[in-house]
C-alpha cells in the first residue's frame, strides 16, 4: 500500500471519529430539559434556604416554589456577536436611584418573534473572565406574567463570533422578590417588542 494512501485513510478514520464524536456528544433533548430542571431546582435552593437569599426569614417559611414558563428549546437561541468598536463605560441605573458601572461590550442578534432583535452585553469591571457577560431585558410579558423590572440572564460566549442566549434561563432580579435590594435596570435598547415566553415568571408572595 503506497504511504498516500496509508496517510488518506488515516484522513479518514480521523474525520470520521470526528464526526462519531460530534454526534455522541451533542446534547441530546432530554439531557438539555434535564439541565434546566436542575438549574430551577439549584435556584429554588438557593432562594429558598441560602443566608444570601433576598427572601425575608418570613418569607422563607411560606415559600413552597419559583414560577417558571415550560421549558422550550426554541427559546435558546444562537446569536451573532457584533463588538462594539469604540468601548465606553455604561453607568445603569438602579432601582433606587443609584447606579452601577458596566462596559458596553458587544450586541447579539438574533431571529425569534418572526423578527431579528438586537440586545447589548453588558461587561463588569470586575469581570476577569471575557467571555462572561450580564444582560439584563424586559418584553412583552413584562409587568404581566412576569417581573416589571425585567429579567436577568448570565450568558457565555461559546465560539468566535456567536454567542447562544437561552431565555429558559432567565431569572428574576433580587428586588423581585424584596424592594430593599437594590438591581440594575434593563437599558433602553434591551426592551423587546415580543414576548418572551421562557424562564421565571413573576413571583407571587
Amino acid at each position: 500500500m503506497k504511504s498516500s494512501q496509508v496517510i488518506l485513510i488515516a484522513i479518514g478514520i480521523v474525520v470520521l471519529a470526528a464526526v462519531g464524536y460530534m454526534f455522541t456528544a451533542a446534547e441530546s433533548p432530554e439531557a438539555y430539559l434535564e439541565k434546566i430542571e436542575k438549574e430551577r431546582e439549584r435556584q429554588f435552593k438557593y432562594i429558598r434556604y441560602n443566608v444570601e437569599s433576598p427572601l425575608t426569614e418570613e418569607q422563607k417559611r411560606n415559600f413552597k416554589t419559583l414560577d417558571f414558563y415550560e421549558i422550550d428549546p426554541a427559546y435558546r437561541v444562537k446569536a451573532r456577536l457584533v463588538p462594539i468598536e469604540n468601548k465606553t463605560i455604561r453607568e445603569v441605573p438602579l432601582t433606587d436611584g443609584s447606579v452601577q458601572r458596566y462596559i458596553e461590550h458587544s450586541y447579539a442578534e438574533f431571529e425569534l418573534g418572526g423578527k431579528t432583535n438586537k440586545l447589548l452585553l453588558l461587561q463588569s469591571k470586575e469581570e476577569t473572565d471575557m467571555r462572561n457577560f450580564f444582560l439584563a431585558f424586559a418584553d412583552e410579558t413584562s409587568a404581566r406574567e412576569t417581573y416589571g423590572g425585567g429579567r436577568y440572564i448570565n450568558v457565555r460566549q461559546d465560539g468566535k463570533n456567536s454567542i447562544t442566549i437561552d431565555f429558559n434561563l432567565a431569572y428574576n432580579p433580587y428586588c423581585a422578590y424584596n424592594p430593599d435590594f437594590a438591581c440594575p435596570i434593563p437599558p433602553k435598547e434591551n426592551l423587546l417588542d415580543i414576548p418572551i415566553l421562557a424562564g421565571e415568571k413573576n413571583y407571587s408572595k
